[in-house]
């Protein structure tokens, strides 16, 4: 992978965000994996775990295809236009995969809209706004808990929305940073605990589990450094992260959730409730600091910074494999 590719995927990415178009990759991708969810049950109810397997395998190598069809059409225009010398159309093509990938000024429109809401007085429709970026039941939630839960989102972000894509794209190129996306979108859509999806969706939840480990932990670093740049509390992100995140039930969300908590000084975690559902997770953090709008737009300025921190690190270690 080309050097500033990275940077140009994030820069694009706050330029235009997350176009609401049909023929964005992640919608296509989407509803790939739904037409191939569908087609795997077909009326059975036997063998799910295994055709969960297959529809992972050919949705990961329908992302590799892609990805791959996608780069040599724009290498093989490059060379008929002369410009293989500097690779101009090739540097875009990576690019555009990687900043397809990421997330970061979606997340942040989202979390702003439901601050809005708040701020308005629209408890509902803050529910609704926050409702597109988390799992959880969001019926009856007080402002406090649609505070937490857009947060808690918003930190979660970090890795999979983020380091994960940056971390396999530095690993494996654009490909890596597809295959890594393909793996979590997998996971958001079949992951499920419930008797409907514990199955078919068990090969997705757990690749998206060992993707995402070393992709979370070094989110929980990248936070702590953007706490250190903003003037937050580094030290009580590492503590925090370091402490707290190994007992949340998810082997991942936990880290980055909790390096936000500890350099905000706030506490997040604690029991939500999925489709019905109770799940008690762990308390985050130990601060006193209320969860109010100002806290929740130190989250936004450290979530942004932190992605700049994970890119700059990210292009410094491209930047190593071509020395």
């Amino acid at each position: 992978m080309r050097w500033g590719v990275l940077a140009a995927a994030l820069a694009l990415d706050y330029a235009v965000g997350d176009p609401d178009v049909a023929i964005h990759p992640v919608r296509l991708l989407g509803r790939f994996i739904s037409w191939t969810e569908k087609r795997a049950r077909r009326g059975q109810t036997e063998n799910l775990r295994l055709r969960g397997i297959g529809v992972v395998l050919l949705v990961l190598g329908a992302a590799y295809l892609a990805v791959e069809a996608w780069l040599a059409m724009a290498a093989w225009a490059d060379r008929a236009l002369g410009w293989n010398a500097w690779e101009p159309l090739e540097f875009c093509a990576e690019s555009t995969v990687v900043w397809a990938c990421i997330g970061v000024r979606s997340m942040l429109d989202h979390a702003r809209a439901v601050l809005r809401e708040l701020g308005a007085g629209a408890l509902g429709a803050a529910r609704t706004a926050v409702s597109r970026i988390v799992g959880r039941d969001v019926d009856a939630l007080d402002g406090s808990g649609v505070r937490r839960a857009c947060l808690e989102s918003v930190a979660e972000s970090l890795g999979d929305g983020v380091l994960g894509p940056l971390f396999f794209a530095v690993l494996a190129g654009p490909a890596g940073a597809a295959l890594y996306r393909a793996a979590n979108t997998l996971d958001s859509m079949l992951g499920h605990k419930d008797p409907e999806w514990i199955e078919i969706g068990w090969a997705s939840a757990r690749l998206d589990d060992v993707l995402s480990w070393i992709p979370a932990r070094l989110a929980a670093l990248c936070a702590a450094a953007g706490a250190f740049f903003l003037g937050l509390d580094a030290a009580a992100a590492l503590a925090t992260a370091r402490r707290d995140a190994p007992r949340q039930p998810s082997p991942n969300s936990g880290w980055p959730e909790a390096a936000f908590a500890g350099a905000l000084g706030v506490r997040l975690g604690g029991p939500v409730s999925y489709r019905g559902r109770r799940v008690d997770k762990a308390q985050l953090g130990s601060g006193s600091r209320l969860l109010d709008e100002q806290a929740c737009e130190a989250a936004l300025r450290l979530f942004s910074v932190s992605a700049w921190v994970a890119v700059a690190a990210g292009e410094a270690f491209v930047a190593l494999g071509h020395l």
